[in-house]
């Protein structure tokens, strides 16, 4: 099918009237078949197809091909369209490692009060952005959808877009529009990831009526519906290079929400309950352990103020090691083996830094690539 033909299927499909189209419905519709204005131009906004003022004939514009005459035959306004949607919402389930801290009251509000209030949530790595939504959800018995954007993130992935399913062309709703239906809260992760391809997103944003182009098909908000946002950024890059994948938000695109939350790394007093929840959910009885994790963790964000060092150790990297902790039942291991990613001077600090905390515990000096470790005992198998 030609982009022309696919143009013509499209129009025909929408809903209404298709005696005569719009010049901007055509144009819209065109652009999204592959046409190019002068193209458009050349073969549906002809004078000789004009009825009227800004009106074209769609009929008039078609005959002079065959194929395209009988394309609109076959394809009538009152076709159906099938349509794929499968069950992404549902209602979290509650977490008992998870501690209300920060704006979480703040978040159950605006869930709880059901309004439109689009809330964008920004803050570092791995203190809770996330969790925060999913779990107010969860408390407050509400239906979620979590929608993760990469920078291959588009219209399609979005709003949604059409699927060979048995052998026929089915349209498939996106997140979106899935929770736009469902009245449920919409959880768009990693936002500051995408690129310009989610300006798609900017109607929805205000909380109106959006148009499904391709299947010509209107979806309004049920009660309810809302967007929250999570990022790293305040959408405008991150200065530092820690985030490098982060782009910088179009600034009409980000004025649409109504509020933003800035979260920093909990409190200690708050780490602290995060960590022995953690600890009790992996049976790992060492509150000592817990203690010393806090204090140190404290100590690195203090020298990471100071500029002493380049890298943090997030709320979740403290939970990793609890985990790590509950398999090896080793405090050094468990953390030499989560803080392995670091390069080898941040490495090496983090670990002098834990054992003037800990002083009980030595570390195994830092193993290299031309320095292999011994072989273990092999299994007996």
């Amino acid at each position: 099918m030609t982009n022309i033909e696919s143009t013509i299927a499209a129009l025909m499909s929408l809903p209404g009237d298709t005696s005569s189209f719009k010049s901007s419905v055509i144009y819209d519709i065109g652009r999204q078949n592959g046409m190019t204005y002068n193209q458009i131009k050349k073969e549906f906004l002809d004078d000789s197809n004009k009825v009227g003022r800004g009106a074209y004939s769609l009929r008039t514009a078609a005959s002079s091909s065959a194929s395209k005459v009988e394309l609109i035959q076959t394809v009538t306004p009152q076709q159906p369209i099938a349509s794929l949607m499968n069950e992404d919402v549902f209602i979290p389930t509650n977490d008992s490692t998870f501690v209300q801290w920060g704006e979480y009251k703040s978040v159950r509000k605006i869930i709880d009060s059901r309004m439109f209030f689009p809330l964008y949530i920004s803050g570092m790595s791995g203190n809770g952005k996330t969790m925060m939504v999913e779990q107010a959800c969860a408390k407050a018995k509400r239906e979620y959808i979590r929608v993760q954007i990469s920078p291959e993130t588009d219209e399609d992935d979005l709003i949604g877009g059409f699927r060979l399913v048995n052998g026929e062309t089915v349209f498939h709703k996106g997140p979106v529009i899935k929770a736009m239906e469902k009245g449920c809260i919409l959880l768009i992760d990693e936002l500051d990831r995408g690129s310009n391809k989610i300006m798609c997103l900017q109607g929805i944003l205000e909380g109106k009526p959006v148009l499904i182009k391709k299947i010509g098909q209107v979806v309004s908000p049920a009660p309810g519906f809302n967007v929250i946002a999570t990022a790293n950024t305040k959408g405008r890059g991150s200065e530092d290079g820690r985030y490098s994948a982060a782009n910088i938000i179009d600034e009409a695109f980000i004025e649409r929400f109504v509020a933003t939350i800035d979260q920093p790394y909990p409190s200690s007093s708050v780490e602290h309950t995060i960590v022995s929840k953690h600890m009790e959910a992996l049976e790992v009885d060492d509150t000592e352990f817990c203690d010393k994790l806090i204090a140190w963790s404290g100590v690195i964000r203090k020298t990471y103020e100071a500029e002493g060092v380049d890298e943090l150790i997030s709320t979740r990297r403290l939970c990793h090691i609890v985990k790590a902790h509950s398999i090896f039942k080793d405090r050094m291991k468990s953390i030499m083996m989560c803080i392995a990613r670091f390069d080898d001077d941040t490495r090496s600090a983090f670990l002098d830094l834990y054992t003037k905390i800990d002083a009980d515990k030595q570390v195994a000096p830092l193993l290299t690539a031309s320095e292999p470790s011994e072989p273990s005992e092999p299994y007996p198998f």
